[in-house]
């Protein structure tokens, strides 16, 4: 497979090609990413889990219907599965060898974002959900 997209873990024990395309860029302010990250918000880009080779597995860690991912040697965040979004990978920006590639279109959870955080932007800014779950 020739990847068009490529991304690894900071220590390299955790990577993966992706062929296809995005399906989504976008920021997450919910609090669940706060949690997992220890960021006051998220980015990430979606891709369709079969277009996507893993080298190394990385660990994860289920809660509330999702599946998180990690390298358990340096503790970078992968990104997640949604079970009610079967098929879809979302891949955290921090993630991706290029994450300039792959600007966020829409902001996810505005009503959570927190009243510090300006990001001064026109994307959309959905209050809860970005798609159809």
């Amino acid at each position: 497979m020739t990847a068009s997209h490529a991304g690894a873990c900071r220590c390299g024990l955790i990577s993966a090609e992706i062929a296809g395309e995005p399906l989504l860029r976008l920021y997450c302010h919910c609090r669940d990413c706060r949690k997992q990250t220890g960021a006051p918000m998220m980015a990430f880009v979606v891709f369709r889990d079969s277009d996507v080779t893993w080298f190394g597995a990385p660990k994860t860690f289920r809660s509330g219907g999702v599946e998180r991912s990690f390298c358990e040697h340096c503790g970078s965040q992968i990104g997640y599965r949604d079970d009610e979004l079967p098929g879809e990978v979302y891949l955290t920006l921090g993630f991706m060898d290029e994450p300039e590639r792959y600007p966020p279109s829409f902001h996810a959870f505005e009503k959570r974002r927190l009243p510090f955080l300006h990001i001064a932007d026109e994307l959309p800014r959905h209050d809860g959900f970005s798609t159809q779950r």
